[in-house]
């Protein structure tokens, strides 16, 4: 049970508060706590201080908590914007004590009043955000690929259909890969925007302290017209077994693909270096291709599975009203809200050439908590599911079907970034 204590002070840093905040963020995650003149520089330099809350005991910097701006992909291509959360600590001699209710609650309800659609995060921890209202949304997935198992060519030498793959270095990514995510992060539900900071640290330029940095492999996949449809960053590491046998990984950071075309002929590239007989995917969507782009896709093992974005529904109606629908239907739907930011009774009605969605009086088909609601609006949980598991009640009989009739969608929501 949370102990809540009056005197520690809950609000927004100054610039002054940055080195002691930063001590607690690292005391948090179990990083060693000392904090260099560099680092705090660094922080100084995105952080947004009236957006970076610090819970202060005694004058020390004992929970962290920080949001900033963010656009989030829905359904259709659609962006929204996003409360996106992240840096979120409490000292260990301070649990239970309210600190993490004060700072949630004063960051939702300043989202709110901003008119952002929605709240995000990536969980540390599972059991924490449901009781604030959030729901896993999207889920990822790594796959370890056995090379020498998977069937490929081992004599393939590029792509056959016109394309070509090269190797390019860390200026030539920050100029081509902004405007291929953009194409990429519209067409894929539960993808996020990538600032300019996102491309400096992913290319070295900007090198964070707590981050040692290793300079990656870059290679660009081209279309046989010269557009740039895919880019993929690796590390390679150096091992050899017994005869003198090669024994060397992939390990893949981030790939993004505009098409399935570029998609498949970066994962043949991988499979096909010398010397490489294992790639590890690095995080992919739960239904990625991988496995089925290799003749034999048991070569591709799933070795991590879990939740990944967490979404928090601020405002039902234009949540709704953002994404789209492959069917057409009417669906009342009672949310509950305990922090009383976006409960209500509504009235969604979806078709493929656009959605409504309005407060009603009517008798409501499903009643849910805002978390199932925020883990139903990308379209890749199931409301069949959560009325089996007691998580969304049908006020009548069938709505549960109906509901996943209009919210799933053909592919799974993704979010291919950590923040």
């Amino acid at each position: 049970m949370s102990r809540p204590v009056p005197h520690i002070d809950v609000r927004s840093i100054t610039e002054a508060d940055i080195p002691d905040w930063s001590r607690a963020l690292n005391t948090g995650f179990l990083r060693t706590p000392g904090v260099a003149e560099t680092e705090v520089a660094d922080r100084a330099s995105y952080i947004v201080p009236s957006r970076t809350l610090g819970a202060f005991d005694a004058g020390r910097c004992v929970a962290t908590f920080r949001s900033f701006a963010q656009e989030l992909t829905a359904v259709g291509g659609a962006t929204v914007p996003a409360d996106a959360i992240s840096n979120v600590t409490v000292t260990p001699t301070h649990r239970r004590r309210g600190l993490l209710n004060r700072m949630m609650a004063h960051d939702l309800a300043a989202a709110k009043e901003r008119g952002d659609v929605v709240a995000t995060l990536i969980a540390a921890e599972y059991p924490i955000y449901g009781r604030y209202g959030f729901g896993p949304a999207t889920w990822a997935a790594e796959w370890t690929v056995d090379v020498p198992r998977a069937g490929l060519d081992p004599r393939w030498a590029g792509p056959e259909d016109g394309g070509r793959i090269d190797i390019v270095d860390s200026a030539d990514v920050r100029k081509i890969g902004p405007e291929l995510h953009e194409r990429v992060r519209l067409a894929q539900p539960g993808a996020i925007d990538r600032g300019e900071r996102w491309w400096q640290v992913a290319t070295g330029a900007v090198r964070p302290d707590r981050s040692p940095w290793t300079e990656p492999f870059f290679a660009v996949y081209r279309s046989a017209g010269g557009e740039v449809e895919g880019l993929v960053s690796y590390l390679a590491d150096d091992k050899w077994g017994d005869g003198k046998q090669p024994l060397n990984t992939a390990s893949v950071k981030w790939l993004i693909a505009a098409t399935p075309q570029a998609e498949r002929d970066l994962w043949r590239y991988l499979c096909s270096i010398d010397w490489i007989t294992t790639v590890k995917s690095g995080w992919r969507a739960p239904d990625d291709l991988l496995p089925f782009f290799l003749p034999d896709p048991r070569a591709a093992r799933i070795t991590t599975l879990a939740d990944w974005l967490w979404v928090r529904v601020l405002d039902v109606v234009r949540a709704l009203e953002a994404r789209t629908y492959e069917g057409r239907g009417t669906l009342v739907l009672e949310v509950v809200d305990g922090a009383g930011l976006a409960g209500g009774r509504y009235r969604l009605q979806a078709a493929a050439d656009g959605a409504s969605c309005a407060p009603t009086t009517a008798a409501a088909d499903l009643t849910l908590d805002i978390a199932e609601l925020g883990a139903l609006w990308l379209g890749d949980e199931s409301a069949v599911r959560l009325a089996a598991l007691g998580r969304v009640r049908e006020e009548r009989a069938g709505a549960a079907k109906v509901a996943d009739a209009l919210l799933r969608t053909s592919r799974r929501a993704w979010c291919p970034d950590m923040f």
